[in-house]
């Protein structure tokens, strides 16, 4: 409400309009010379913080008008009232772990492969849906429909029907088992492996990346070949990522997996970033201010 005028001060407002007015005051003239003495003060009354600025917080156990205050949301009796429950408990019978014991396990870590085998690819081959003139990549193998329209996180190529494996091919997945690895190249094909990413493979498959097998050159001497090819093509191309991870790199450095990066190794070095290989440690030799001193040492004595 509007604040009130004290008695004092409305009773010298109404005497000042008698004196100054020549007829006498009205109810009306009364009223219309308090409102001028009287301010409005709902804009106080309507402060209010922002929107989304204060959460009412749930207050358990205030009673039963705030909704939470019986049995706090607890429910009636029984041990999820009284205490908490671990998430493996099974309600007291004997655990499925101990019944049926376990059989391996989930890299949930591990990328999600898309799988090939080479009996597949011959007959997609055999159909013309894929050109084994040219190398064949993600964006032809996925566009050909070998491996559906669902994009992963790479290609992984299997042996299974190898033997059935006539045209020598060149291509390049994600990854390769052993198997597969010697059947093309017994058929006198080549094969490579690149790392790739779910992302990667969908600009791949979009023509916004390049295939390539050699990791593209770092620095800025190399920007402006890039961006020439970008505008020669009116169209901006994403690079293909390189591996980051220590258990990729080493994948992609072993030659036995027909890495990309495989040419990076020195002769005798290992792909393990971890492992050096035996012998290869310089032997220690005296630092030049160490023989110096041992130098001076000798002539004073």
């Amino acid at each position: 409400m509007p604040p009130r005028l004290p008695l004092a001060q409305a009773a010298r407002c109404c005497s000042a309009v008698i004196e100054t007015s020549a007829k006498p005051t009205s109810l009306v003239s009364l009223f219309a010379a308090l409102s001028v003495q009287t301010r409005s003060a709902s804009i106080l009354a309507s402060i209010s913080d922002n929107k989304g600025a204060y959460n009412k917080r749930i207050r358990k156990g205030r009673g039963a008008s705030s909704g939470y205050g019986k049995t706090s949301g607890r429910g009636h009796k029984g041990m999820k009232q009284r205490n908490s429950i671990n998430p493996w408990f099974q309600g007291g019978q004997t655990p499925l772990v101990v019944s049926h014991g376990t059989a391996g396990f989930v890299n949930h870590r591990a990328p999600e492969m898309i799988e090939l085998n080479l009996d597949r690819l011959q007959v997609w081959i055999d159909a013309g849906r894929l050109d084994p003139s040219k190398q064949i990549t993600p964006r032809e193998i996925i566009r050909s429909g070998i491996v559906g329209t669902t994009i992963k996180d790479g290609i992984k190529l299997l042996a299974r029907g190898g033997n059935a494996l006539k045209v020598p091919v060149d291509i390049m997945v994600s990854r390769a088992s052993a198997s597969a690895i010697k059947a093309i190249e017994a058929a006198g094909g080549k094969i490579t492996t690149r790392y790739y990413t779910k992302e990667s493979i969908k600009r791949l498959v979009s023509g916004e990346s390049i295939s390539t097998d050699k990791p593209l050159p770092v620095g800025p001497e190399h920007v402006e070949g890039v961006l020439e090819q970008a505008r020669a093509a009116k169209k901006h191309y994403y690079r293909l990522p390189d591996p980051t991870g220590r258990e990729d790199i080493e994948y992609y450095r072993d030659p036995a997996h027909r890495g990309y990066l495989s040419h990076m190794l020195q002769p005798g070095e290992s792909p393990s970033l971890y492992f050096k290989v035996p012998g290869t440690t310089a032997a220690y030799t005296k630092p030049k201010s160490q023989e110096k001193a041992a130098e001076q040492a000798t002539k004073l004595f």
